[in-house]
């Protein structure tokens, strides 16, 4: 854990002006997560590193998806706004995907998920990549993340009012699965290695033949949290 006097934002990715030096950061962040703790993405490092800079700045500004970042900084009052920008780290991240159509996010009647009603009622959404630097752990962070995506969404200018927002998750992650049920996560159902890299936008990392177990056993929880904005 770091002991260093620090701050701690959270925000979500402006698609602005500003989108391509957002880029240069979010892409040093992605790689050391991808590098420090491989196991907790579908996708790696040497995949990812190849990118050119077009690819990250066309991952943040994509309108379908919405990037959220806690971000350290000094705590000195005495700097000045640009030092405060220059010295800060993105430590950080988690991403929303939506609103998803109704047939990307049905999934097959053995997974146990409950099929959103036809009249396209639900808003639906799908969180993942909720990601820690480990020397910024045990801080709550990955809670406030994900707090403040789903303040997002109870705010989001789409008209259904009843919001889901679903997630995937290793059962085995005891401290991941805890924390999605202290924000009201509740689980609905088992989904395969397959269906979740669909379901993460990681379609193109699915091999051709993906009849084999580790693609299609039912070792994923499903967990969804359901929002009715006011």
């Amino acid at each position: 854990m770091s002991t260093d006097p620090l701050e701690y934002v959270f925000f979500r990715i402006a698609k602005d002006s500003t989108i391509v030096s957002s880029a240069i950061k979010y892409k040093q962040l992605r790689l050391q997560a991808l590098s420090v703790a491989p196991t907790s993405f579908s996708s790696t490092y040497e995949i990812e590193s190849s990118f050119p800079d077009t690819e990250w700045v066309n991952r943040l500004s994509a309108n379908w998806k919405e990037t959220f970042i806690c971000a350290a900084k000094p705590t000195q009052t005495n700097l000045s706004d640009s030092q405060i920008q220059e010295q800060s780290t993105w430590v950080g991240q988690l991403t929303l995907w939506g609103p998803q159509s109704l047939e990307d996010f049905i999934l097959p009647e053995e997974s146990g998920q409950k099929k959103p009603r036809d009249e396209g009622d639900q808003e639906l959404w799908q969180m993942l990549s909720l990601f820690t630097l480990p020397n910024h752990r045990g801080r709550g962070l990955g809670k406030r993340l994900c707090q403040e995506a789903l303040s997002y969404l109870a705010l989001y200018q789409g008209s259904p009012r009843e919001v889901w927002v679903r997630l995937m998750v290793k059962p085995e992650n005891h401290a991941t699965v805890s924390l999605y049920r202290g924000l009201g996560f509740v689980e609905a159902g088992k989904c395969t290695l397959a269906e979740a890299l669909v379901a993460n936008g990681d379609k193109d990392l699915l091999p051709e033949d993906i009849s084999g177990e580790k693609y299609t056993l039912r070792r994923g929880l499903i967990m969804m949290l359901e929002i009715c904005r006011s």
